[in-house]
């Protein structure tokens, strides 16, 4: 009897063991166990350890200082880090099933009626728990836990996210500068064109179809400063908001872009997927899938809920009777076990498997995605370089041949029409050059967003799991 005794109240204190969480490893087969993951990446890379501090390669401190800028004060990231606020509160909540709880109820009456209880007075201090006898009550800790971690992996990522962001952003602010000098440069080259032929039709070799010719192309320039303009301003907004700043397109842009930095460190396929936060949060959402069905199953088997109180009634009330004491002390157990609930149990537990199903489902998607992002990130390295040089080879030859037809039409050897169209060529060629080159480092921020690497340059700006993030 006394085995028995013991062996019950093992059970009641310890419950029963629960399942343990899918690892990782486990996730990845479940999820990918039909793709075949190389070993290294189909795209050119150097595979070794994937660098840190991503953001000082660029050698800009502006940009530095202005993601730091954004991590203080963008809204949709102070709306991350308050999930994470709110998933740590869900723990709490969950962990305090699992304790006992502890309340004190006072009562005070002086109505003279026949019942003499009503009118008692005095104090209990009063104690229920219920005693997590296969586990639904972890199960729910376990799962609340498991999201917690989710949500600081995601606010992770939304940092990461934002700094690449603003990087973009950046460097499209610069580029459209740089533009906007280009467009300035070639429209004063339309105006002395403009000017040089008004002179050779006041000298004679001139004729008024070549002035309208110069007036026109001089026209097609200034409309292009305006538009770019337009982008410029429309990218500054665009920037202050990433930046939680009013969007008033006051920001100063920088005059050049970052020159490219040294070739990246890739690692292996595998790896991105154990580095990448996003990756972590949807294993961790998995888990949290897992423990729910877990709650669901132990949900179907009786409860066991313990209660006790210890009470002090008033001597007043005490001295009208005889046979009532004046402390008194109650211990109770109550057991539920559900017979029939309409199919509400079996459903839950169908619910939270399909649930299950579809996390795992959802981890094999986010996987695909993020393999995709780096070999087409690296793809983009390579082409991207070849077509920088070409283009860069190209508007070298264009402002020669541009110079030599405005020379040719100086001294009457060509008309305008060439050296409009040569102008043209050129402006194409330096415009595409500016694109290629913004969107190289753009494609190099995209390539260590995709491989997981942080980008912090100073102390640790991201919170662990399980504490909240500042929200300054």
């Amino acid at each position: 009897m006394k085995a028995l005794t013991g062996a019950f109240l093992l059970v009641v204190v310890t419950g029963c063991a629960l399942l343990p969480e899918p690892s990782g490893e486990d996730v990845r087969e479940q999820a990918l166990g039909h793709v075949t993951i190389p070993p290294n990446w189909s795209a050119q890379a150097i595979a070794t350890q994937v660098d840190e501090g991503w953001l000082a390669s660029f050698n800009d401190p502006v940009l530095t200082q202005l993601v730091h800028e954004a991590i203080e004060h963008n809204p949709d990231l102070l709306m991350a880090a308050a999930r994470v606020e709110q998933a740590n509160a869900q723990v709490d909540l969950a962990e305090s099933k699992l304790k006992p709880a502890i309340g004190l109820i006072g009562r005070a009456g002086s109505k003279p009626i026949a019942d003499l209880v009503p009118v008692l007075s005095g104090v209990m201090l009063r104690l229920s728990w219920e005693i997590d006898l296969w586990g639904r009550l972890r199960y729910g800790r376990n799962a609340a836990r498991a999201s917690r971690d989710a949500f600081s992996a995601d606010y992770r990522y939304a940092q990461q996210s934002l700094a690449a962001s603003v990087a973009r952003a950046w460097f499209l602010v610069i580029e459209t500068r740089q533009q906007a000098m280009l467009a300035d440069e070639m429209a004063a080259s339309a105006q002395r064109l403009a000017d040089f032929s008004e002179q050779r039709k006041r000298v004679g070799p001139g004729t008024e179809g070549e002035v309208a010719i110069a007036r026109a192309n001089l026209a097609t320039y200034q409309d292009a400063r305006q538009q770019i303009e337009l982008a410029n301003r429309q990218a500054l907004r665009a920037l202050e908001l990433l930046l939680g700043r009013y969007p008033g397109a006051t920001l100063q842009a920088g005059r050049a872009l970052p020159a490219f930095p040294a070739p990246v460190p890739a690692g292996i396929p595998m790896d991105a997927l154990d580095r990448r936060p996003d990756m972590v949060a949807a294993q961790r959402r998995v888990a949290a899938a897992f423990d729910l069905v877990g709650e669901a199953k132990a949900s179907m088997l009786p409860s066991l809920s313990l209660s006790g109180g210890y009470a002090r009634i008033s001597n007043a009330a005490v001295s009208t009777r005889d046979d009532l004491e004046q402390t008194t002390n109650t211990i109770n157990a109550t057991v539920i076990a559900p017979l029939y609930m309409g199919g509400a149990l079996t459903g839950q537990v169908r619910l939270r498997t399909a649930e299950q199903r579809e996390a795992i489902a959802d981890y094999a998607r986010r996987a695909l995605i993020a393999l995709d992002e780096v070999e087409d990130a690296l793809t983009a390295e390579r082409v991207l370089a070849e077509r920088e040089r070409l283009l860069r080879e190209a508007a070298q030859a264009n402002r020669t041949a541009t110079d030599l037809e405005q020379t040719a039409y100086r001294v009457g050897k060509s008309d305008l029409r060439a050296v409009n169209q040569r102008q043209l060529a050129t402006w194409a060629a330096e415009t595409a050059l500016l694109s290629v080159q913004r969107e190289r480092l753009s494609r190099r921020v995209d390539l260590h967003l995709a491989l997981g690497g942080n980008f912090a340059t100073t102390a640790q700006v991201v919170p662990d799991a399980g504490e909240a993030p500042a929200t300054h």
